[in-house]
């Protein structure tokens, strides 16, 4: 990686952390599109290293908030989301479950805005486990759909629990796309050069939690999910 290109990918890393750091997810949001086109090298395996990162400060600084049954439920479904995620990148066409993705999330948001208030129950977060397994593996973009079971819940409820989530879900995928032959020392090189740039973000993120959580993550929330499912159809449609 050129430093001119080490210097750009960092800029957007750390805008990711940023807004990471503030209502729990939304790094890949930014990063995976930016990055694909500075380097498709860069997707997915750099973004899940940096997201793993982002997601053991975030677990750290907010542990004692973290829904661990909530975690323990979508996880169950992550796992076997994995190696969908793992077969869509060796074999099936990334592009149209794109759409089909970005769709899900997209509906899920508008029937929020409206009068579908979704809850963190057992089946809810093992369905949104399985996709945040499989969308998160092939293209880094798996926060979403967890995310939405928790627009309600409060800012260090949802940042932990993401966190925690993040911990173990990137690390699934990185495990199991590495047991594919998918991880190369040089994407994860890429990834842990992009660290000290998230560090940053996830810092300046640290003294603006608080207006944030003094207005509430829902509205945020849907915001940033509605971009990520947008960002979705576009860049499948596109790719």
């Amino acid at each position: 990686m050129s430093w001119g290109l080490l210097a750009v990918a960092g800029v957007v890393v750390a805008c990711g952390g940023l807004l990471q750091g503030l209502i729990g997810f939304g790094l890949a949001l930014v990063a995976v599109p930016l990055l694909a086109l500075l380097d498709p090298a860069l997707v997915p395996v750099p973004v899940l290293v940096v997201a793993c990162a982002h997601a053991v400060m975030s677990l750290a600084r907010e542990f004692r908030h973290v829904d661990w049954r909530g975690v323990g439920w979508a996880m169950l479904g992550r796992l076997p989301g994995t190696a969908v995620g793992i077969w869509i990148v060796d074999s099936l066409d990334p592009g149209s479950f794109g759409v089909v993705v970005g769709g899900a999330v997209l509906a899920c948001v508008l029937l929020s805005v409206t009068s579908w208030r979704p809850r963190p129950t057992p089946p809810s977060l093992v369905t949104a486990g399985v996709a945040s397994g499989s969308f998160g593996t092939a293209t880094s973009i798996g926060g979403p759909m967890v995310a939405l079971l928790y627009q309600d819940q409060s800012g260090p409820q949802v940042r932990a629990t993401l966190g925690a989530f993040f911990v173990l879900g990137s690390g699934a995928s990185i495990i199991g796309l590495s047991a594919t032959g998918n991880v190369t020392a040089h994407a994860v090189w890429s990834g842990v050069l992009l660290i000290p740039f998230l560090v940053a973000g996830f810092l300046l993120s640290g003294p603006l939690r608080g207006k944030v959580d003094a207005r509430g993550v829902r509205t945020p929330t849907l915001v940033v999910a509605g971009a990520s499912a947008v960002v979705l159809i576009v860049r499948s449609v596109l790719s």
